[in-house]
């Protein structure tokens, strides 16, 4: 097993999780099997009980894991299925290590963060890097190891440290570490700062990590004199200083890096076989030269509470692009923030009304992603009404599934009041409820999560198409209310078609609208299994018909 551990410097957000999957994505091209594990060092379990405004989205795994979004690029880029272990907290090395002292695993020792810790955290690596990811049974041949957070955090330090011994664990051949930074440029000068990154290698190499490349994160393209002094500051080669400059899309990133030869040099360092062909990187560069040709548009408003943040909802941002990449346009995503649709909302003035519903007119098709809590559910269950009664292609997602039944039970049923008993307990139609098994006391790990089945009802919908004719459908879940089984035959008898359901025929999971461009809404997550060259089929029924409607 060879190791590629990639650590960040100077501040936070520089794009870590984008340079591993890069690489990660470049050592597959090369015929070798790649895995990844992204070390977040706060406290918490997993990111399941998070903040979107503090942490981004929420992005979940096959078996149920509430994982940090970096997961979601490494899935995307390598095209893997990774698993909860993949993702490496504090708190659960801490969690670990308390469960073995409570059994008296440590034989009367003093548990301390060395060796104990550090032990814990190596022993992690090892057992989760062999892990089978790609889907045929096979172990990794490399792992990518993410280092989050910043190298100087207080709380990294128990990482780093495992880091420092784990090298000579699998030996020095079989490890590589990355340091992405940043290079500023202050002023009008115009000159590019490289005191920032050296202060920060120092860091690294007091705490006995030499880095074997520099990632410099800047505007423009690193100039020589610059590598050279990083070179000589920062004791690695000139030829290990990488300039990662602003580029046309994310898919450059790997081409980027490959156009300085960083294949090669991991090659050689880790005793790589370099193949002639690679048919791989060849598509990915394709791909990447199809992202910057489109010059059509389809505009999509999507109607949410966190949009504040574009990192809350990434997936979904990726599943729509990919879906436009398909279709042959770019993606023009419209944020409209669900409370200013509320004309009695109190943060809404008559501008920003005015403004969020000129934008729901303009657009060519509405989403409502998932979400939680009640602010701006109102705004959310408009929109819908909207996108149904004037023929506006609709995407519903887990809460946009639930906002939909609401308002048809509203206004063709005509059930004043209806709602869900999450945010109306007390409503005389309980549209939506509480999943029987959830918890109201324990917030993390306690809702309906990961893969499940949803069994097509018939082959006349719309979801048969766009799932390639499969009757049984494999997608992800995160929700803990659902749609009120005892309301099914009211709704379907007006004319709400409920085309998916789970196993036991009692959870509601697919719904359309007959008669309708498309009205289409999941109960589970699809953009969490989009790739760029497979699009999540609901996201790319939306565009095709949101591109339709346009023309």
């Amino acid at each position: 097993m060879r190791y590629v551990v990639v650590s960040g410097g100077v501040l936070s957000g520089l794009g870590k999780g984008v340079t591993a999957s890069s690489i990660g994505m470049l050592l597959k091209s090369l015929g070798y099997r790649v895995t990844a594990i992204k070390i977040d060092p706060y406290l918490n379990s997993d990111a399941g009980t998070m903040s979107p405004f503090e942490h981004g989205e929420v992005f979940v795994l096959d078996d149920g894991g509430e994982v940090d979004l970096d997961l979601g690029n490494y899935e995307r880029f390598l095209d893997i299925t990774l698993t909860r272990d993949n993702n490496l907290t504090t708190g659960k090395v801490y969690s670990k290590v308390i469960e073995s002292e409570r059994r008296g695993d440590y034989l009367g020792k003093t548990v301390q963060v060395v060796p104990h810790i550090t032990d814990e955290i190596q022993d992690w690596l090892e057992r989760v890097a062999n892990i089978p990811v790609d889907g045929n049974g096979d172990q990794p041949d490399i792992c990518i190891i993410e280092l989050g957070g910043t190298v100087g955090d207080i709380e990294s330090a128990p990482f780093i440290e495992a880091l420092r011994q784990f090298q000579f664990r699998v030996g020095r051949e079989n490890f590589i570490l990355i340091h992405v930074s940043l290079v500023p440029v202050v002023g009008v000068v115009g000159e590019q700062k490289t005191k920032p990154t050296q202060h920060t290698v120092k860091e690294l190499r007091a705490a006995g990590l030499s880095p074997d490349f520099l990632v410099c994160r800047s505007e423009n393209p690193l100039e020589e004199a610059t590598k050279e002094k990083l070179a000589l500051f920062c004791h690695v080669d000139v030829s290990h200083v990488l300039s990662a400059h602003d580029v046309s899309n994310i898919y450059r990133v790997p081409i980027l890096l490959e156009e300085q030869n960083v294949t090669q040099m991991i090659a050689d360092k880790l005793k790589l076989n370099i193949t002639e062909k690679r048919p791989l990187l060849d598509a990915w560069k394709e791909m990447a030269n199809h992202v910057d040709s489109l010059t059509d548009e389809v505009t999509i408003a999507m109607v949410g509470k966190y949009t504040g943040l574009s990192d809350s909802y990434l997936s979904v941002i990726k599943a729509l692009q990919h879906s436009a990449f398909k279709v042959g346009s770019k993606m023009n995503i419209c944020w409209v923030e669900a409370t200013m649709l509320e004309p009695e909302s109190k943060e809404t003035s008559p501008d920003k009304y005015s403004q969020a519903w000129n934008d729901i007119k303009s657009a060519d098709g509405v989403l409502v992603p998932g979400g939680f809590g009640n602010r701006g559910i109102e705004g959310k269950i408009l929109a819908a009404n909207y996108a149904r009664e004037n023929g506006v292609p609709y995407l519903g997602v887990c809460l946009g599934l639930q906002v939909a039944v609401i308002e048809y039970a509203r206004n063709v049923l005509g059930l004043a009041g209806a709602n869900s008993t999450e945010f109306d307990e007390d409503t005389p139609h309980p549209t939506v409820i509480f999943m029987p098994e959830g918890s109201r006391t324990h917030m993390g790990g306690t809702m309906r999560l990961g893969s499940r089945q949803t069994n097509l009802q018939t082959e006349n919908c719309d979801a048969y198409r766009l799932y390639n004719g499969a009757m049984e459908i494999h997608e992800r879940h995160r929700h803990r209310y659902e749609v009120n089984p005892d309301m099914i035959p009211q709704l379907e008898s007006a004319g709400l078609r409920f085309v998916g359901k789970d196993t036991e025929g009692q959870r509601m999971e697919i719904i359309e609208l007959e008669g309708h461009p498309y009205f289409f809404a999941t109960q589970y997550h699809p953009e969490f299994k989009s790739r760029p060259t497979r699009p999540s089929p609901p996201f790319f029924g939306l565009v095709e018909a949101a591109l339709k409607s346009k023309n």
